[in-house]
C-alpha cells in the first residue's frame, strides 16, 4: 500500500480538489472531519459552526426528516402534532406531544394524562360541539396535579379546546392556553316572551299560559337550529248543564321535536313527516292561548301557522249531539251523535271524535289520544290523554270529558292541559281546562 505524506493539497488549476474517482470510496483514518462548514454546490451552508452554535441549513431553507427518521433532543415548541386519524369516543391515555379530538356526542368519557415529565404536553378539543352536554373529564397520572390540585379537571364550554404542559411536582400540569367557541361567527336564537322561561342543557323553553308574544331578537347562523320545537293545545269544552249530557271534548293538540331539541314527546309529534314545521325569524311572533268552554266551545291556541282547534261543547239531555272542534264532544242520551274531532282537518290530526250518548250516561268527548266511549255508569268513558316532556316536566295533556248521569257531580277540565270538562248534574256546567303554547330551542 503506498503512502503519501504532505501538508497541504491545492488544485493546479480551477477552484476543484478531487479525491478518488468514480465509484470509488474515500476512507478517512477515525471517521473524523474536521471542518467549520459543509456547504452545497452553490456554496449554501448545508452544516456551519460560529463558537458553540451549529446551524443546519442556511436562510430560505427547509430542514426536513426523511421518511421513517424520528428525531431526539431537540424538545417541543410548545405545539402538539394534533390526530386527526384517530378521533376519540371513549375513554383513553394520551401521549406527551399529541393532540385530541374528542367526540362526546355519545356520552362523557375520560382523557388519563401521560406520567409528567418537565416540557410534556397534551391538547384536547370539542370535536363534536358537545362539552357543554356530555363532560370531557381530564385526569392526571396517579397523585399528579393540574393547576396545583391533585383532581380530576372538567371541561363543560360548547367548543372547548385545552392545552395542557407539564411543569414540575408543585403545579403538575398547567392549561397554557384555551378557547371557549372554536366556531368563527357563530350565533344562536335569542328571544324573550313567555310566562316563564327555562334553561335545560343547551335548550330554552319559553311556556305561554296566556296571550302574549315571541320576541325573537337574532336568529342562528346555522339554519336547521331555527326550526323550533313547539306544543299548542287548544282550550277543552265544556260538557252540558244538563244530566245525562256528553262531555266536553280535549282542545286541539300539535305538537313537532327537532332532533336539536331532546325530549320525550306526545304519540302526536309531526316530525319529520309533518309539513307543520316552523322556522323563526327575527321578528314578533304573537301568542294566542284558548281558554276553556263554559257552556261553549273552547278557544283555538296560535303560534305562528299553527292554530289549534278548540275542543268540542257536550251535547245537552235530551238528544243534543256533542260540538265538532279539535277532538269533538260526546252526545248526550238516549244516542245523540258525538261531535268530529280534527275540525278542521290538519295532518297529524289534533284530535279524535267524541261518542254517542248511551242509554243512561252522556257520551265521552274525544281525547287527544283516543276518542270518547260509551260506556255504563261506572264507566270513565272520556277520550284517551296524552304525555309530553317539552317543558322538561312529563305533563298530561288532552283528555276527554266524561259524559254525566244524573247524579254525577261537575269536574271541570285541568287549567293549561286542554282538557273537556265532565261529569255534570242538572244546572252545573263542567268547564273545560284552558290551553298552553310551548315552544323550545337550542340557544347555546
Amino acid at each position: 500500500m503506498s503512502k503519501i505524506e504532505v501538508n497541504e493539497i491545492d488544485a493546479q488549476s480551477g477552484s476543484t480538489i478531487t479525491v478518488g474517482s468514480a465509484c470509488k470510496s474515500v476512507a478517512v483514518p477515525g471517521n473524523v472531519v474536521k471542518t467549520n462548514a459543509v456547504q452545497a454546490s452553490d456554496a449554501g451552508n448545508i452544516i456551519s459552526q460560529s463558537g458553540t452554535t451549529i446551524t443546519l441549513g442556511a436562510s430560505g431553507d427547509t430542514v426536513s426528516l426523511a421518511s421513517g427518521a424520528s428525531q431526539t433532543g431537540f424538545g417541543r415548541t410548545g405545539t402538539v402534532d394534533w390526530q386527526t386519524g384517530s378521533i376519540k369516543t371513549a375513554t383513553f391515555t394520551a401521549a406527551s406531544g399529541e393532540g385530541y379530538f374528542c367526540n362526546t356526542s355519545g356520552g362523557a368519557f375520560t382523557v388519563n394524562l401521560p406520567a409528567g415529565s418537565a416540557g410534556a404536553i397534551v391538547a384536547v378539543s370539542d370535536y363534536t360541539r358537545t362539552f357543554q352536554t356530555n363532560n370531557l373529564t381530564v385526569s392526571p397520572n396517579g397523585s399528579e396535579k393540574i393547576g396545583g390540585v391533585a383532581a380530576n379537571a372538567t371541561l363543560s364550554t360548547e367548543g372547548q379546546s385545552a392545552t395542557f404542559v407539564y411543569v414540575d411536582g408543585t403545579e403538575g400540569w398547567i392549561n397554557v392556553q384555551e378557547t371557549s367557541n372554536s366556531v368563527s361567527g357563530r350565533s344562536f336564537i335569542t328571544a324573550t316572551g313567555g310566562n316563564s322561561v327555562a334553561t335545560v342543557g343547551n335548550c330554552k323553553i319559553h311556556t305561554f299560559t296566556g296571550p302574549g308574544t315571541f320576541c325573537v331578537s337574532a336568529i342562528s347562523s346555522e339554519a336547521p337550529e331555527n326550526v323550533v320545537s313547539y306544543l299548542v293545545i287548544a282550550g277543552g269544552g265544556s260538557a252540558s248543564c244538563g244530566g245525562r249530557g256528553g262531555g266536553g271534548g280535549a282542545g286541539g293538540l300539535r305538537e313537532v321535536k327537532t332532533p336539536l331539541t331532546p325530549y320525550t314527546a306526545s304519540p302526536l309529534d309531526g316530525y319529520p313527516t309533518s309539513p307543520n314545521r316552523v322556522t323563526i325569524t327575527a321578528t314578533g311572533f304573537p301568542i294566542t292561548v284558548g281558554a276553556g268552554g263554559n257552556s261553549a266551545t273552547g278557544g283555538n291556541s296560535i303560534f305562528s301557522t299553527i292554530t289549534s282547534a278548540g275542543g268540542g261543547r257536550g251535547g245537552t239531555y235530551i238528544n243534543g249531539p256533542g260540538g265538532n272542534g279539535g277532538s269533538g264532544g260526546g252526545g248526550s242520551t238516549p244516542g245523540a251523535a258525538g261531535g268530529t274531532g280534527n275540525t278542521p282537518p290538519v295532518s297529524p290530526a289534533q284530535g279524535t271524535n267524541g261518542a254517542a250518548g248511551g242509554p243512561s250516561r252522556g257520551g265521552g268527548g274525544g281525547g287527544a289520544g283516543g276518542a270518547g266511549g260509551t260506556g255504563p255508569s261506572s264507566a270513565d268513558n272520556g277520550g284517551a290523554s296524552v304525555t309530553s316532556s317539552i317543558t322538561n316536566a312529563s305533563v298530561v295533556y288532552g283528555a276527554g270529558g266524561r259524559g254525566s248521569e244524573t247524579s254525577d257531580p261537575a269536574n271541570d277540565g285541568a287549567t293549561n292541559t286542554g282538557a273537556g270538562g265532565c261529569r255534570s248534574n242538572p244546572g252545573t256546567v263542567g268547564k273545560g281546562g284552558s290551553g298552553i303554547v310551548v315552544i323550545r330551542y337550542k340557544f347555546q
